[in-house]
């Protein structure tokens, strides 16, 4: 039996080939775009600004340099990466996004919340650093957060992050915690286990997987404001 092709392949952007469904409906288009493998997983990876090639490897280890490598030569042809270099003494290539590759957290954050509804997600494997912190806007529940108004650091290896919390927004970045009410030194894996698996603080700080600097009552209050959505019925 003979299956028919559901894709072709043409002429994008800059002359690069790239998959087609033709088919003029958005969500087509946007598979295009994002729709090969570790594709959508690359653009996360630079949401917290640009990475170098390294970084981003490292962030997804089953991913290859060459496979890497033509992703990211792919996004740039689209439109959605850009090359820069850091000024001295750095003076390394980084890759970020451009502005439009920027909105596809809404992307991130929606497909997110609807795959941890499957019955099949598994909250216990491997997470990026980036993952954790996009997860907290994800599952942020304003509610519950009412007027809370903090900011929460996290040492996670050697990178810095901090989430501004103010009346029920929440904002993650990447940058200095000196302002944070509160600390986590831990890893995002022991972080997902104390905000979504609701392990008890101190379970964790006597495995060693968290170590708290500042306020604890604030890092206990964090807990509170986050949660998964229900899973799927069968």
């Amino acid at each position: 039996m003979q299956l028919e092709k559901v894709t072709n392949l043409t002429s994008g952007p800059g002359g690069a080939p790239r998959r087609w469904y033709d088919d003029a409906c958005g969500t087509a288009h946007a598979l295009e775009l994002v729709g090969e493998r570790w594709s959508l997983l690359i653009l996360r990876e630079m949401m917290f600004g640009p990475r170098r090639f390294g970084d981003i490897r490292a962030a997804l280890p089953g991913l290859s340099a060459n496979i890497l490598t033509q992703r990211l030569e792919t996004l740039e042809t689209h439109g959605l990466v850009e090359r820069s270099k850091l000024p001295p003494p750095a003076s390394v290539q980084v890759y970020g996004l451009t502005p439009w590759g920027y909105e596809a957290d809404q992307l991130l954050i929606v497909l997110g919340r609807w795959a941890a509804r499957s019955p099949g997600h598994d909250p216990t494997l491997p997470l990026s650093k980036t993952s954790l912190m996009l997860s907290f806007r994800t599952m942020f529940q304003a509610g519950m957060a009412g007027d809370a108004d903090m900011t929460v650091g996290f040492q996670l290896d050697d990178e810095t992050f901090r989430v501004r919390i103010d009346h029920g927004v929440l904002v993650p970045e990447r940058g200095g915690i000196d302002d944070a009410g509160v600390t986590f030194i831990t890893t995002p894996e022991a972080m997902a286990a104390y905000v979504y698996g609701k392990v008890p603080l101190e379970a964790l700080e006597a495995g060693g997987g968290v170590r708290i600097a500042g306020d604890r009552a604030l890092a206990v209050t964090f807990q509170t404001f986050f949660a998964l959505p229900p899973k799927a019925g069968a």
